[in-house]
């Protein structure tokens, strides 16, 4: 029964790709400007903001503070839960004011109920300072009166397998959405080749080799050559590969790289991004 629940789950998510495509147009906007993408959210919500900003780090080297997860009660509530931190309005604000957030960012708020205080709160104070807001909700009452973001996305999931524990639907909806989100803006920002990350942070073996593979495929090079290239550019994947393909120097590279805003395939094929 749960199973068949959670499969109602992509049709909602579904129905509301046109909107989640112009968030993630005003995301790459705000990284193309110097700005960042911060999530905003209470339990089940905020836990779900916190793990996709640290997953982009590894997974398409950005900076840590590119994309950020702010959550109630603090990071000590990722591991036990803080009941009744999501009510309290003021430390939603203090929470936006502590990210300095501007007018370059892009804030998100996420809410099953779209009344949690803390979000909402941290919404209206980020609007106040300039920045994009978007509410990602899987409710369509809104019994608070009129939702504080310039993007509301309602993905209605409907009643749960087990009534109120919105960690279920509705918390897969938003890890879909998250990583939707997330992996569409690097995509968009140049961090990807086709289907490879080719931002690949190497900080592990396992990376390390996943780094040496792509620049042996894309750059036609043997195991030994990419491995070689690889410590000359500092573990980038991109300079490197440019380096095997068209057999120039790192000035060379990282210069053909800088002109398309690091988009490798714009750098390949000699025009802008």
């Amino acid at each position: 029964m749960i199973h068949a629940e959670d499969r109602t789950v992509l049709d909602c998510v579904q129905a509301r790709l046109d909107e989640l495509a112009i968030l993630v147009d005003h995301i790459v906007d705000a990284f193309r400007a110097g700005g960042r993408l911060l999530y905003v959210g209470a339990g089940t919500s905020g836990r779900l903001g916190v793990l996709d900003a640290a997953e982009c780090p590894p997974t398409f080297s950005t900076d840590p503070a590119t994309v950020v997860g702010l959550i109630a009660g603090g990071y000590e509530t990722l591991i036990r839960s803080a009941e009744g931190v999501e009510d309290r309005e003021e430390e939603g604000v203090a929470a936006i004011d502590a990210a300095s957030v501007g007018s370059d960012d892009v804030v998100v708020g996420i809410s099953a109920s779209r009344r949690t205080p803390f979000v909402r709160a941290a919404l209206r104070e980020a609007s106040s300072r300039g920045a994009f807001t978007a509410f990602l909700v899987c409710n369509s009452m809104d019994s608070e009166g009129t939702t504080p973001a310039d993007l509301v996305i309602e993905v209605v999931t409907g009643p749960e397998a087990i009534t109120g524990s919105t960690r279920m639907k509705a918390a897969l909806s938003q890890k879909m959405m998250l990583t939707m989100i997330t992996t569409a803006a690097m995509v968009r920002w140049g961090k990807t080749y086709e289907n490879l990350m080719v931002d690949v942070a190497p900080t592990s073996e396992k990376l390390v080799q996943r780094a040496r593979g792509l620049v042996m495929e894309l750059g036609g090079v043997d195991y030994d050559r990419a491995a070689a290239l690889l410590e000359l550019t500092g573990s980038r994947v991109k300079p490197a590969v440019l380096m095997a393909r068209e057999e120039i120097t790192l000035e060379e590279a990282d210069r053909r790289l800088a002109a398309v805003q690091g988009h490798l395939r714009g750098a390949v094929q000699g025009r802008s991004a």
